[in-house]
């Protein structure tokens, strides 16, 4: 295995690694946006089937009230008017730049992925026409993006970062021919009629399933070429060579060969640069290059919270439970409320009209319009109804403390969603519970604010 075949077995393994961390987010985005009743349970027959075809199947239509959703509103909300018009910078290019990308909503719409999933990943890039040059910025969906396993918050432990890029040919030719003629119909011919077998020997040759990471090899868009963004960092020897004549230093390959001058001096030493590649899936090196600004570094800022261990558990994930337990118990409330409504019904067998079988009168008695024949002549029992109030048996009070519990846990209470006070409460007092709501945010909003200054650094150093 060569060294460009290492690298994008590397980062293959990366994505890889990051399964765990994309599922959760499709579960939790799943509860965020209302599809609360997916997970996969296994019955007493041992069948798997998701909570809402279990309730489903046994009469009971599921009912779902969206409090995560409202929660995750309420703390964006209350960052884009108490914390999104921070200072941002005295350098008038930084704010230029947060002008120009519209970064008030770029953020906002990260800090709701940050809740959801955890993580925030923006790019920071300079993108160059005929005129001028200017700097990019982008929100990077974590299904694209990997990274070596990190457990430092400040990711200084990174030491290879990419995103997978999904790009018309046009478009990608025209980030990695750089003009040149000859390489843009080398590209088009790496992403010729036979890709799909170059892919699958490829993946192969490297130990990597081409079948199992289809979303890593392939894109879902069959007019999309995907492309594989990888950046390491990498230690490379070179020649330091001082000019004193010229007051002038030069970085030159360790095996240059350098003209010897009494006012030339030279020094062996090592340096540690961020170098860039792209590969298409076939495992061919498409550019390469190393980082081109003056941070030095790679293009993306990044902030997992809280990461412990190498692990995230965002905020979203830690509610999920007394959701489902809110949606349960008003699903209980209210099929009781049904049967109590109903009741059941109580019909001797001697009283069955002519020509009805059992489940024609089951389908009269659900509907409330209908009509149920009864002929006396039959005999003197007749269909009695049966109903008693079962409501009171406590549920009201679970649903309270659920609430009670998901505020708590989450730390968005009443005051912070704006809910009026109780009669006789202070304004002082409802401010104070304002207060106190903001603090218990205040490591989310910390660290997010965190997350926009390094991005903000990033922009001031390009």
């Amino acid at each position: 295995m060569n060294t460009h075949q290492l690298i994008l077995h590397n980062a293959y393994k990366a994505w890889c690694q990051a399964s765990r961390l994309r599922s959760k987010r499709l579960r939790n985005k799943r509860f965020t946006y209302g599809d609360q009743w997916s997970d996969i349970v296994s019955t007493t027959t041992g069948a798997t089937l998701s909570e809402y075809e279990l309730y489903l199947k046994g009469g009971t239509r599921p009912q779902t009230n969206n409090l995560i959703r409202q929660m995750v509103k309420t703390i964006v909300g209350r960052y884009r008017t108490e914390f999104i018009n921070e200072r941002i910078s005295a350098n008038k290019n930084v704010a230029g730049v947060h002008r120009d990308n519209q970064l008030d909503e770029l953020d906002s719409r990260a800090l709701e992925e940050f809740l959801i999933s955890g993580t925030a990943v923006q790019r920071v890039d300079t993108c160059s026409d005929l005129w001028h040059k200017k700097v990019v910025v982008n929100n990077v969906n974590i299904n694209n993006f990997f990274i070596n396993a990190i457990e430092d918050p400040l990711a200084r432990d990174c030491e290879m970062v990419g995103q997978l890029h999904d790009l018309s040919l046009p478009q990608l030719i025209k980030i990695v021919a750089r003009g040149s003629r000859s390489k843009a119909r080398w590209i088009r011919n790496v992403y010729s009629s036979n890709c799909e077998e170059r892919i699958l020997d490829f993946s192969h040759a490297i130990g990597a399933d081409a079948h199992r990471g289809m979303s890593f090899w392939r894109s879902d868009d069959a007019s999309k070429c995907r492309a594989i963004e990888v950046w390491t960092l990498e230690n490379r020897e070179v020649l330091l060579c001082h000019d004193h004549s010229k007051a002038q230093v030069s970085i030159l390959p360790a095996n240059a060969q350098v003209k010897k001058s009494p006012s030339v001096t030279t020094r062996y030493d090592v340096v540690t640069t961020w170098h860039c590649r792209w590969f298409a899936p076939t495992g061919d090196l498409l550019a390469e290059w190393d980082s081109p600004w003056a941070h030095g570094s790679h293009p993306f800022a990044i902030k997992f919270y809280p990461l412990t261990d190498g692990e995230v558990h965002s905020f979203v994930e830690d509610i999920i439970d007394q959701q489902k337990a809110v949606n349960q118990i008003i699903t209980l409330i209210n099929n009781i409320m049904m049967a109590s409504a109903k009741g059941v019904l109580v019909f001797p067998e001697t009283a069955l009209p002519d020509g009805f079988t059992w489940e024609d009168i089951r389908r009269v008695w659900r509907d409330c319009n209908g009509i149920l024949p009864y002929n006396p002549n039959y005999g003197t029992n007749k269909p009695e109804q049966i109903s008693v109030n079962n409501t009171n048996i406590g549920a009201y009070e679970m649903v309270k403390l659920q609430m009670q519990l998901l505020e708590e846990i989450s730390g968005v209470n009443g005051a912070l969603q704006g809910k009026s006070t109780v009669n006789g409460n202070s304004a002082t007092l409802y401010q104070n519970e304002t207060s106190n709501a903001v603090i218990a945010l205040s490591d989310i909003f910390g660290t997010f604010s965190n997350f926009r200054e390094n991005r903000d650094n990033i922009i001031a150093t390009l």
